[in-house]
C-alpha cells in the first residue's frame, strides 16, 4: 500500500543490470548469439561435455540424453539449447514453464515432436506439479500415460512418442521435484563469466554491431557486466548509442565512462538499487545483521526480488553476506560506498 493505493510488488521496472530477459533483448540477442559450439565463449566444461554427447547421439542415430541447465539468468542457457538443436540438425521447440498451465497443453506439444527434436522448457521449476507429472513417462519411456474418466470407470490410455530430447533451464534447482530432476541424465551448472571471457564476447559482438572499441573500453564494459553476457550486451548497446550521438568513430574509455555514469553504474557493476541496499544496511542497521523482512520493509521491495535479482551478485562480490542472524555488509562494501564514483 502506497499513498492510499495498492501497489503490485511483483512489477519490476526495467533495469539494465537485471540478468533476466526483457522484451527488447529478444530482437537484439538473435543477432549477437553464437551459432556453434566453437563460437560459444566460456563454460568450457559444459561445452566439452555437450560436444561428446552430441557426437554420441549422431553416431547412435538416436536422441541425445535429456539435459538440465541450471544457474543464474543471462549466462547463455537458451543460446546453448539453440546451438545443440542446430548442431544435431533437428527442430527446437521452446516453451516457458509457467505458460504450460494444463496437462493437455504439454501433451499436445509432446505428440507433435518428431524423432530427435529438442523440447526446451525455460523456467521449468515454475511448471505446475500436475503438469510436470506428464513428463515422467515421456522422458523415461517416450510414452504418455493419460487417465480417462474418473472413479471406478477410469482407465489409462498410452500414447507412444517419438524419441526426443528435453533440455530444461532453471535458476532454482532446489525447487525441482526429485522425480523430475532424477530423470535428467546430464545436469550442468553455469558459472558467472570472467572479465577476460566477457571481453572476448564484447569484442565479437561489437564487430557484429559495427562498433570499434579500444582495449581499455572493452575492459571497462567487461568489468561492469557482473559476469553476465546479457548485461554486457545491454551495456554495449547503450555505449553504442552514446558514441553514435557523440559522432565517435572509435569508442574510447571516456565514452564508456560517460555512458556508465549516465546509467548510474559504478566500477564494480553496481547500480543505484544495489548501492541503496548496501547503504540501508550500513546507515539504518549499522552494517547488520538485519533480517530479510525488516530489510524488505525499509526498502519497500519484494522479498523475492531482493533474493533473486539483487543479492546473488552482491554476495558473489563479497559485499553482502547472509548469516543465521540476517544480512551483513563487509568492510569492502563500506569502502565502496564512500568511493564508488571513482573509476
Amino acid at each position: 500500500m502506497k499513498n492510499g493505493k495498492q501497489v503490485d510488488v511483483n512489477i519490476e521496472p526495467p533495469r539494465i543490470l537485471n540478468p533476466a530477459g526483457q522484451d527488447d533483448d529478444v530482437q537484439h540477442d538473435v543477432r549477437l548469439r553464437p551459432q556453434s559450439l566453437d563460437e560459444y565463449i566460456g563454460q568450457k566444461v559444459i561445452v566439452d561435455n555437450l560436444k561428446v554427447m552430441i557426437a554420441s547421439a549422431q553416431m547412435r542415430k538416436s536422441a541425445m540424453d535429456h539435459t538440465l541447465l541450471s544457474g543464474p539468468p543471462g549466462l547463455g542457457k537458451t543460446t546453448l539449447a539453440m546451438i545443440i538443436a542446430r548442431t544435431l540438425g533437428h527442430e527446437l521447440f521452446v516453451v516457458s514453464g509457467p505458460a504450460v498451465e494444463k496437462k493437455g497443453d504439454l501433451a499436445a506439444i509432446l505428440t507433435n515432436l518428431n524423432q530427435g527434436d529438442i523440447l526446451f522448457i525455460d523456467e521449468i521449476h515454475r511448471m505446475h506439479i500436475a503438469v510436470e507429472e506428464i513428463l515422467y513417462s515421456a522422458m523415461e519411456d517416450y510414452r504418455l500415460d493419460i487417465v480417462l474418466g474418473q472413479g471406478p470407470s477410469a482407465r489409462t490410455m498410452q500414447i507412444d512418442l517419438a524419441p526426443f530430447t528435453l533440455i530444461a533451464a532453471t535458476t532454482r534447482t532446489g525447487l525441482l521435484s526429485n522425480p523430475l530432476r532424477d530423470r535428467f541424465m546430464a545436469q550442468f551448472h553455469f558459472d558467472f563469466y570472467s572479465p577476460e571471457e566477457l571481453a572476448i564476447i564484447v569484442k565479437n559482438n561489437a564487430q557484429k554491431l559495427k562498433i570499434h572499441l579500444d582495449a581499455t573500453a572493452l575492459d571497462l564494459i567487461a568489468r561492469c557486466a557482473r559476469g553476465t553476457p546479457r548485461i554486457a550486451n545491454r551495456i554495449l548497446r547503450r555505449v553504442r548509442d552514446y558514441a553514435l550521438v557523440e559522432k565517435k568513430a572509435t569508442v574510447a574509455p571516456e565514452e564508456v565512462l560517460k555512458a556508465l555514469h549516465m546509467l548510474e553504474i559504478d566500477k564494480l557493476g553496481l547500480d543505484r538499487m544495489d548501492r541503496k541496499i548496501l547503504s540501508v544496511i550500513a546507515d539504518f542497521y549499522h552494517g547488520g545483521p538485519v533480517g530479510i523482512e525488516a530489510l524488505c520493509a525499509t526498502l519497500a521491495e519484494d522479498r523475492g526480488t531482493i533474493e533473486d535479482v539483487y543479492e546473488p551478485y552482491l554476495m558473489k562480490t563479497g559485499l553482502l553476506q547472509r548469516t543465521p542472524r540476517g544480512r551483513t555488509i563487509s568492510e569492502a562494501a563500506q569502502k565502496h560506498l564512500q568511493s564508488w564514483q571513482e573509476f
